[in-house]
Order: structure tokens, then sequence, then C-alpha cells
């Protein structure tokens, strides 16, 4: 339920910038919709909503809903206000890495893997293991983070599609991929006697 929640700011991004763009006239103020800076003031907007509600119900935000709200307000808020997609662009690949960083920093920091530590109430792994999914993750917020500026880049016609779709997608086939490595390594429980 938690990923669709964080999901839905990208979904409201994208249905924004696939409106034709267009300018309407509320209480006499003209209001640019559609295209990738009406869409961008919808992901901040849409983003510190979705979250602040979080926050509010849950009484917290996980460290990685503050580093995506973060570079949302970061990342869109300089896209509008220099007028440059280019920066918004740049979003997912830092943000990725950003994660990639993470995830590679507690093999040196803190007692146990960060996806031990995200994990470990849920799941038994031997060290081993936990070190391998670890090293995973990885390399799939490095491969993310280059995808994104690849097609950025390379491909801007197909970029906002890929930014929600083709990452869903990618991360889907990571989750799935997980999963089967996961029941391939869980360890029993220990039985009671």
């Amino acid at each position: 339920m938690k990923q669709i929640i964080d999901f839905i700011p990208l979904l409201l991004f994208f249905i924004t910038y696939k409106i034709e763009p267009t300018t309407v006239e509320i209480a006499g103020f003209s209001l640019g919709v559609g295209g990738i800076f009406s869409a961008t003031a919808v992901l901040i907007s849409s983003s510190v909503v979705i979250y602040g509600v979080l926050f509010v119900h849950q009484r917290r935000l996980e460290k990685n809903q503050w580093l995506t709200l973060a570079a949302c307000l970061l990342f869109g808020g300089l896209t509008l206000a220099l007028h440059s997609e280019t920066i918004l662009k740049w979003k997912a690949p830092v943000l990725n890495w950003l994660f990639a960083l993470a995830f590679f920093a507690s093999h040196f920091f803190g007692d146990r893997p960060l996806i031990q530590r995200m994990m470990g109430h849920a799941v038994r792994l031997p060290a081993a293991q936990w070190s391998q999914l670890n090293v995973a993750w990885i390399l799939f917020f490095l491969v993310c983070g280059f995808a994104n500026l690849f097609v950025a880049f390379v491909y801007p016609a197909i970029w906002v599609d890929f930014k929600v779709f083709g990452s869903l997608g990618l991360t889907l086939l990571f989750m799935a991929g997980q999963a089967l490595y996961l029941v391939r390594h869980m360890q029993p429980e220990p039985q009671e006697s």
C-alpha cells in the first residue's frame, strides 16, 4: 500500500504532463496547464500533500520518503525557478544514486547491511545472503539512475513515459527477482520443543 501512495505524485505528474498545454482563467488569474512546468508544480504540491498527510497520520516519515520529498522540492523548485526541464531530468538519477550510496555505506557503517535493517524483521537469512542482497540493491539503483539519465538525454520524447512506467517496470522485475532469491535462501524457523 505504501508503494502505491508514494506513486501518486508521479502519476499526477504524468497525467498533467500529457495534457495539451493550454491557459485556463480562474478568478481573473491565468494558469498554464499541461506540459513539463505545470506537471512539475503538480508533482511538488502533490508530494507535499501526500507526505504531509502521511506525516500527520503516522507521526513520522521513513528516511527514503524524506529524501524523495527533499529531492522533489529541490529539483522541482529549481526547474520552476530557472524554467529548465534539464534540472528535473537529473532528479531520478541523483535520487537513485543516493539510494545506492546509502546501501553501499551500510556495508561500512552500522552492524548490518541496509536491506537487512529494512527487512530483517520479516525475513531470516544468513549474513552472506544479506550482503549479496544489499549489493543487488546497490546495482539496481545504479542501473536505474543510469537508465533514467540515458533516456532523459538521448530519448527526451519518451523520458516522462519511461520515468513513470519504465522505472516502475524495472522495479517490479527487480522485486520479482528478489522474491525468487529470498525464497531460495530463507532459513526455516527453529522448531519449538
